[in-house]
């Protein structure tokens, strides 16, 4: 299954008649670097990017290709309207932290825009409202328009959209964007130092091992090292994989359809994400936690709402995502863990990457560069916040003990290579998913997603 983006790209480097083996990234500077980042997705690409214009010595180590993760799963909206935040924020966190996260997020959309401008990139931006809506709870709908608005949020309530289907309400964010993101990628990809297919096994103080295509081990030494790696690959110190879970969901891009301005993002447990791209509409949804499928129709059903409200179009592309998702809701943005004062993480995006990427990049860059930034209490992974959390953290601790003990007792095939969970099939895209903390593998056991390492053992 491929992105919309992936196939425009394709067509792209066609037209121009280049190889299909990657033309740039092929330098690497050796020695010692400044600051050495695992994955070469938009968080850290943008990264290494704000750190080079700073005159550091970088080098990303992507264990495929740039892009090749999260990043090409993305529905690719830039927003602060993240779902219903900001209520949930304010009373679980209070106002202060709540604008924090807001003030982050509506800086990163801007950021984007002035990086896209001095840098001359042509990737489809585009400034356009972005609405969270509900077919049925128009009362939540209002709470967050009120708690927006009392962050300084440019938003409104609204009954009327350009969805052809009636709802009860929507809150509305003004001056939102989307793009294209491997457009993107791409042009900053090329003022960059990357080693692609070079996969990292191992992080050891200021040593970083990995190997490459060939199974060759290759050891690199940065004074800092950033782990964007969606999921962070080292579990102690840090224990990420006990403070989130991940969750997939499945999107399609349609041609024929009539064409909508806004981005749209369905709140109810059935709800529906549309957006325009280009020629294409993006409709998402279906989702569910890793490993934990609801029917095994997930496209199946995607399609027949397809075409229950598009009855003309046509399905061009399909693919899915996966997304980390904190128990307390906010990304684990900062140093790893109070052991290691050189090692940074980027992770717990939820479906909101293109923001939090972008925030993720400026906060690490500036703690790198010895600076204070604004918003690096509220992302720090060191933060605390019993209440927010526990519930979920309750929830993940009984479906990861479970997993575990059925790992434990059940075949060795069907056991996760990164604690021992039992895997499950995934019947929508013929996987084998990890309930506990999300890996996933393919049919004959080749590793897809982290935070495993290693490939299945037959």
């Amino acid at each position: 299954m491929e992105s919309i983006w992936r196939k425009e790209e394709k067509e792209n480097k066609a037209d121009i008649k280049q190889s299909s083996e990657n033309s740039y990234h092929k330098f690497y500077d050796e020695g010692k670097q400044d600051v050495l980042i695992i994955g070469a997705g938009m968080a850290g690409i943008l990264t290494a990017y704000f750190l080079q214009k700073e005159g550091k010595k970088v080098l990303v180590l992507e264990a495929n290709e740039i892009a090749s993760g999260q990043t090409e799963g993305t529905t690719a909206k830039i927003t602060s309207q993240h779902g219903l935040k900001y209520a949930g924020l304010i009373r679980n966190f209070g106002r202060k932290k709540a604008m924090q996260y807001a003030k982050a997020n509506e800086e990163a959309i801007n950021e984007y825009e002035e990086l896209i401008k001095i840098e001359k990139i042509e990737c489809d931006f585009k400034r356009v409202p972005s609405y969270v809506y509900s077919t049925r709870d128009k009362h939540a709908i209002q709470k967050e328009v009120d708690a927006a608005l009392s962050l300084g949020i440019d938003c409104y309530y609204s009954k009327d959209t350009e969805l052809p289907f009636s709802i009860k309400a929507a809150a509305v964010f003004r001056n939102q964007a989307q793009f294209s993101p491997l457009k993107f990628i791409q042009h900053l990809a090329e003022k960059l130092n990357i080693m692609e297919h070079m996969k990292v096994i191992q992080i050891k103080g200021k040593k970083v091992i990995a190997i490459d295509r060939n199974q060759k081990t290759h050891i690199f030494e940065g004074n800092h090292i950033v782990v964007a790696t969606h999921y962070p690959i080292k579990n102690i110190p840090g224990f990420y994989f006990i403070r989130q879970h991940q969750e997939r969901s499945y999107v399609l891009a349609l041609s024929g359809c009539k064409k909508i301005e806004g981005m749209y993002y369905g709140m109810d447990s059935d709800g529906l994400s549309f957006r325009q791209a280009g020629a294409y509409m993006l409709v998402s949804g279906e989702g569910h936690r890793t490993g934990q499928v609801k029917d095994g129709n997930a496209y199946e059903n995607l399609i027949k709402a397809a075409k229950l409200h598009f009855p003309d179009s046509k399905i061009e592309a399909a693919w899915s995502a996966q997304d980390c998702v904190p128990h307390d809701g906010i990304p684990f943005i900062g140093r790893y863990s109070i052991f290691t004062p050189n090692l940074y993480a980027a992770t717990g995006f939820q479906k909101w990457g293109m923001t939090s990427s972008m925030a993720a990049a400026r906060i690490i860059s500036d703690k790198i560069c010895g600076r204070k930034n604004s918003y690096e209490k509220v992302f720090s992974p060191q933060r605390i916040h019993i209440y927010a959390g526990l519930g979920p953290f309750l929830m993940d601790c009984g479906v990861s003990i479970k997993g575990l003990i059925r790992g434990w007792l059940g075949k060795k095939e069907k056991r996760c290579t990164h604690q021992g969970c039992e895997l499950k099939w995934n019947p929508n895209e013929k996987t084998w998913d990890c309930p506990c903390h999300g890996s996933r593998f393919s049919e004959d056991g080749k590793l897809m997603d982290n935070p495993s390492k290693m490939d299945l053992k037959h």
